[in-house]
């Protein structure tokens, strides 16, 4: 799919034009499940005939609370082509917060699994509140009360080719796709609008820049309710017509074996993915000669990371990139031929189109080389928080600019490091502290894996710095020595006061280190 041929498309005339094009190709394997283009049209269309005799009209929102499987991605190609807005909810999530989100988009339907991981996930719904929604649909496991996913297609049969068709040209590309929700760390979580034409536009901008194709095979193991895992997951494979591979749970013995068995060629994730694969004991002797692209970020990251997954995973290209569930997913990208240092030290420059720049908090541009809030304006900008003006109005200002709340300081060529998040700094007696920077140098050190930084309590600096560290396997290295090499490798105000060693620091479903949980258990 070409980038100039994406401004009139909604997202399911991606599909058609390859079912058309190459019917035969595979879009999708599951399992033992594989679905050729021709096939997933035809599917998308019975799947939207279900929801048209369910009653589903443009606009109304249709949630989706399952893991990575690939009636995930056809539900949500059917609910789409009637203009219908994805809902998609964290897996992680308990029953009250599915609820909040359930709620708050006033979803109609929600497709859904039960007995993923050992959750049942209508019944943590059966004691809440949820006025808007009409029926529970069940894409794998026991039904129960509600309706099976067969049962539910089945309803469509009803359903004309020409009423099907009336309802999708009503669907227009500036209409709503997608209502994202963000993590709610700081509040609670807010619907972010993504429209068809915007999800297309950037995704064809990300898959050209990553030089994605047809010939990939794209093991997709960040979560489909992330812009990660759908729209730089599954609808780029749709752009360019490469193979879908869904991956529900991040094991790295098991995506070792895929990678050998499947052929990946694609694999993007955040840093501690590759760094899991790495630190398994037994990598070495998995064929991953197969491996050619990597996408990362949201983390620091070391030079040696990238070094290691160019020398030892195999890969030809690893990338960085960054953005936000604000920003449609992507703000900033490396590009293929940066350096290894650039690429771990920057999250790369902005996309084409789209303006980036630092700034102080009078709005005003901070000099190249200096720290400054984040704010970007242009095509990949959200129209705006679903129903909440209030919160629309504090995040995007009065000239388009949208404050990310991220610190970064941009170099003389655009490239950007982020150091922090404005909520995550903190100042030790009087100088400002990045975490994200103490973290990349801590994890310079052979005998750390992964480290989080956080500000706690100190009554004579203010606050100081704390390390939460993964050692490396058999690494004997104990409070006193990370001091000392601290001390020895950087400013004296950014040297941890206090180190804690961990099994593993608390992730998020996306890879992200939950600091509000490390910030709960030490910060007193």
């Amino acid at each position: 799919m070409n980038t100039q041929s994406e401004k009139n498309l909604r997202i399911p005339d991606l599909l058609k034009a390859h079912a058309a094009s190459r019917p035969q190709a595979i879009a999708i394997e599951d399992g033992d499940v594989h679905i050729s283009f021709a096939a997933l049209e035809q599917q998308r269309k019975t799947a939207a005939k279900a929801f048209y005799a369910a009653g589903i009209v443009k606009g109304d929102r249709v949630a989706v609370w399952a893991p990575n499987i690939h009636e995930w991605i056809i539900a949500a190609l059917g609910l789409q082509s009637l203009g219908a807005v994805l809902v998609p909810v964290n897996t992680r999530m308990k029953g009250s917060e599915a609820a909040y989100i359930l709620n708050s988009s006033g979803a109609k339907i929600l497709c859904t699994v039960s007995g993923f991981l050992g959750f049942d996930y209508p019944a943590m719904l059966a004691n809440e509140k949820l006025p808007a929604l009409n029926n529970i649909i069940i894409l794998r496991g026991d039904v129960g009360n509600n309706s099976s996913w067969q049962d539910f297609l089945s309803k469509g049969k009803t359903v004309s080719d020409e009423q099907l068709h009336s309802a999708e040209e009503k669907v227009n590309t500036n209409d709503l796709a997608d209502l994202l929700f963000t993590s709610g760390t700081t509040g609670h979580p807010k619907g972010v609008m993504s429209t068809h034409q915007q999800n297309i536009k950037v995704f064809s901008v990300w898959a050209e820049l990553v030089g994605l194709s047809e010939k990939d095979r794209y093991l997709i193991v960040n979560p489909f309710f992330h812009s990660f895992g759908y729209k730089a997951g599954w609808l780029a494979c749709l752009i360019r017509g490469a193979c879908i591979l869904p991956h529900a749970v991040f094991d790295a013995e098991q995506v070792l074996k895929r990678i050998a068995k499947d052929k990946i060629s694609v694999l993007p994730g955040p840093p501690t993915l590759y760094q899991s694969i790495l630190t398994h004991p037994e990598f070495k002797t998995f064929d991953l000669s197969c491996l050619r692209l990597a996408v990362t970020g949201a983390a620091a990251i070391p030079v040696s990371l990238i070094h290691r997954m160019r020398d030892e995973l195999h890969f030809k290209t690893v990338l960085t990139a960054y953005g936000l569930t604000e920003s449609c997913g992507v703000v900033s990208m490396c590009r293929e031929g940066d350096d290894a240092e650039l690429i771990a030290t920057t999250s790369g420059r902005a996309i084409p189109d789209v303006e980036v720049k630092c700034v102080n908090p009078q709005g005003e541009e901070v000099p190249r080389g200096n720290a400054g809030e984040i704010v970007v304006r242009g095509y990949n900008v959200m129209p705006g928080y679903f129903e909440n003006e209030t919160e629309t109005k504090k995040a995007i200002d009065s000239e388009g600019w949208l404050h990310t709340g991220d610190i970064g300081i941009m170099n003389e060529q655009g490239y950007i490091r982020i150091t922090d998040r404005i909520k995550d700094m903190f100042i030790v007696g009087g100088f400002n502290c990045y975490p994200a920077e103490i973290e990349n140098q801590l994890l310079a050190h052979k005998d750390i894996n992964q480290v989080a930084i956080i500000g706690i309590p100190d009554e004579r600096m203010g606050e100081v710095a704390m390390a939460c560290i993964v050692k490396a396997a058999n690494s004997t290295l104990d409070e006193a020595q990370v001091i000392a090499w601290s001390r020895e490798n950087m400013s004296n105000y950014k040297v941890p006061r206090k180190v804690v060693f961990l099994d593993a620091l608390p992730l998020n479903a996306t890879g992200k280190v939950q600091k509000f949980v490390l910030r709960g258990q030490y910060a007193k």
